[in-house]
């Protein structure tokens, strides 16, 4: 991700390093406040790469959605350095504070028929619904054994995810009001073209309010794929590092066709 950052957009590297204190890409395996900042540059990156394709909708999963707001024309690119970087450091700081939270994927057919049975099962919020097979849990650690027990018996595979906190749950609250206040001091401008939430899987309303409600409520990546798939949609086209959102979409919709960069 580095070389394609420094290649391209030198000027993206030296903003991150700014906004982080020092080299994100070194770290990204020690906590999301390296990872965020630098998956965001790459995909500014990415999207330059391919000379800003005209397209439709823009949609984003999770930190995407601030890197699709910035192509859409709607963030500076400045104010989403900032912004991913206080969100990356504000999301470890509530890791660390609750001390205890985990993620758990459940994955095969069934996962999503399953998810809302499972979590409220086991006290847990369905912090990513990202395919028909592939579904996020997020909450307390110590509740993931007896949720994974329970996933096998419903013929699902469980995977404890390696995240130092409870992502898109109740247990991130503590990020959301440093964020809210910084939210308030950036501009926001109308979009060239429509940009999908995450949280309610439409176009963006209002920014600051949803941008701040994704830190606690879950990433509905799978509506907002059948929601533009429903609005006429055929292409999909993936600028961020790595072809995780290609997959996912492939499994949602099989006979759609799909490009990445």
């Amino acid at each position: 991700m580095r070389e394609l950052v420094a290649d391209l957009r030198p000027d993206l590297l030296e903003r991150v390093v700014a906004a982080v204190g020092e080299d994100p890409f070194p770290r990204v395996d020690d906590g999301t406040q390296f990872a965020q900042p630098a998956i965001f540059v790459a995909s500014l990156a990415g999207w330059d790469s391919l000379g800003h394709p005209d397209g439709d909708f823009m949609a984003g999963h999770s930190l995407g959605e601030l890197a699709a707001l910035v192509a859409a024309g709607s963030l500076a690119e400045g104010d989403g350095i900032e912004l991913v970087a206080l969100r990356g450091r504000l999301m470890a700081r509530a890791g660390e504070r609750e001390g205890d939270g985990g993620m758990l994927a459940l994955l095969g057919a069934g996962a999503a028929e399953h998810a809302a049975e499972l979590a409220e099962a086991h006290g847990l919020s369905v912090a990513n619904d990202n395919s028909p097979q592939q579904i996020v849990l997020s909450g307390a650690r110590a509740a993931l054994p007896k949720a994974a027990e329970h996933a096998e018996e419903l013929g699902l595979r469980p995977k404890e995810l390696p995240v130092a906190g409870a992502f898109h749950s109740p247990m991130m609250a503590s990020a959301v009001p440093e964020f809210v206040t910084a939210l308030a001091e950036v501009s926001f401008r109308t979009p060239r073209v429509p940009v999908l939430s995450a949280v309610t899987a439409m176009p963006f309303e209002d920014p600051r309010e949803q941008l701040a409600q994704a830190l606690t409520k879950s990433v509905r990546w799978r509506e907002v794929v059948l929601a533009l798939h429903d609005g006429g949609v055929e292409e999909f086209v993936e600028v961020g590092p790595g072809r995780v959102l290609t997959s996912l979409i492939k499994r949602t919709l099989r006979t759609t066709e799909l490009a990445g960069a």
